[in-house]
Formats: C-alpha cells, structure tokens, sequence
C-alpha cells in the first residue's frame, strides 16, 4: 500500500479520446484502461486531489479528425483540461505551471499510449523534478512488446510502476 499526500498529488490521465480509445490495443482493450482510468479519477476526486486529462490536437490542421475529443466521462472527470501539440503532455502546455500552483510534487499516470504519450509526459514530469508512479492496468499500448518494453524497461527508470491492486492510498 502506498500512502500519496492528496494536496500534493495529482492524477495525469493521457490522450483518452474517443478516437485513441477506440483502437486496437494491448495488453488491454481501450474500455478497460478508460474503465480503470475513471476508477482512479473518483478515488482522486474524493480525496480532494486534481485529476488533469491531457489530450493531443494535430498541430496546423484545419479540423482535428472525428474523435478527437476526450471520452465524455474523463472530461467530467477532469479538473483541469491540457491541450497538447507534440507526444509529451509538457511542452508549451503549461502543464507544469498548472501543476506547480497546486502545490503538486507527486504525478500518477494513466492513458494510452504507454510507450508514446505517458512515456513523453513522463520523462518531462521527471525533468521536472516530479515522484512518478503509474498503475499499470491503467495503460495500454498498440502492441503487447511495446507497452511491456515500456513499463518494464523504462517507466521504472523515471518511477514506480504499480499494480492497482496494489491500492493507492490517498491519505
């Protein structure tokens, strides 16, 4: 069990839109990792810690194509709405200083994809100076080799990859 300080640690849910969602993964099928996502985002929401939702628009397009918006339900779900133009969710979003303002130290990453999106998030996060943990049911890649390489071999280089059996405590 591993107690997280709720004012000091917020959820990073990434590129869970209907679009992303809905492709072919693994190790999980979408549903799964948004169902998984949404469990962790009412635990946050109840303890009092932010839940902020990344999404990626394509940059110097004219319309973003069908899909691109959040899944409804993590929108609800989101305190805090980042919009994205490249894989990591903190270059030129303003990410960090949103983060900074509430005091938070402490980021635990859902979303997909494990080896692009989280991955890129992550390694800034880490830059930044962020304690990172990510629950593993809570990810999801295009193909089995790749999330495994990532939560594997190098999430655990920049924190804790985590079981959600394991019970994130926020207390």
């Amino acid at each position: 069990m591993r107690t997280l300080d709720p004012t000091r640690t917020a959820l990073v849910l990434v590129d869970l839109m209907e679009r992303i969602v809905a492709l072919p993964l693994a190790p999980r099928e979408g549903g799964a990792v948004l169902a998984a996502s949404l469990d962790l985002a009412t635990a946050f929401r109840a303890a009092g810690a932010p839940v902020v939702a990344v999404r990626v628009e394509r940059p110097n397009v004219a319309e973003q194509p069908p899909g691109s918006g959040l899944v409804a339900a993590v929108a609800d779900a989101a305190d805090e709405v980042v919009v994205k133009r490249t894989i990591g969710g903190f270059h030129g979003t303003g990410l960090h200083e949103l983060l900074r303002a509430r005091g938070v130290d402490t980021l635990v990453f859902g979303g997909i994809a494990t080896n692009l999106g989280v991955e890129s998030t992550a390694r800034a996060a880490a830059d930044h100076g962020y304690r990172l943990l990510f629950v593993e049911e809570a990810l999801a890649a295009l193909t089995a080799e790749e999330h495994r390489a990532a939560v594997e071999l190098n999430l655990p280089r920049f924190g804790e990859v985590v079981d959600r059996a394991e019970q994130l405590s926020l207390g």
